[in-house]
Formats: structure tokens, sequence, C-alpha cells
């Protein structure tokens, strides 16, 4: 199964609360941190929710 490279692009203060717990659920909490996730249509939901805050690479 495919990875998802996921990374904090853009600051999370002053941010919806769902949309900073949405981050911190991926397990993102400062600008420029990274984490792997599975490619499931969970994490999928997640990233679309947050799109304008993250980029996404696969691995």
């Amino acid at each position: 199964m495919a990875n998802l490279k996921i990374k904090l692009v853009k600051s999370l203060s002053g941010r919806l609360e769902s949309h900073v717990a949405t981050a911190k659920s991926l397990g993102l909490k400062k600008i420029g941190s990274e984490t792997v996730q599975p490619d499931n249509p969970q994490t999928r939901g997640k990233i679309a929710r947050i799109s304008y805050l993250v980029s996404v690479t696969e691995e």
C-alpha cells in the first residue's frame, strides 16, 4: 500500500478549531513538520479538509 508524505506549509494560528484538530490528528504541529500516513480514504478526507494548509507527495 502506498504512503503519503504530508507537510504543514501554513500556520495553524487563527484557523478553525476543527482544522487545527485535523492537522494535529495527522501529527502536524508546527510549520515545516512532516508526517507519513497510509493512503486510505480516512487520510484523504483529512487532507481534503485542510488542503490549503498542507502539501502532499506520494511515496
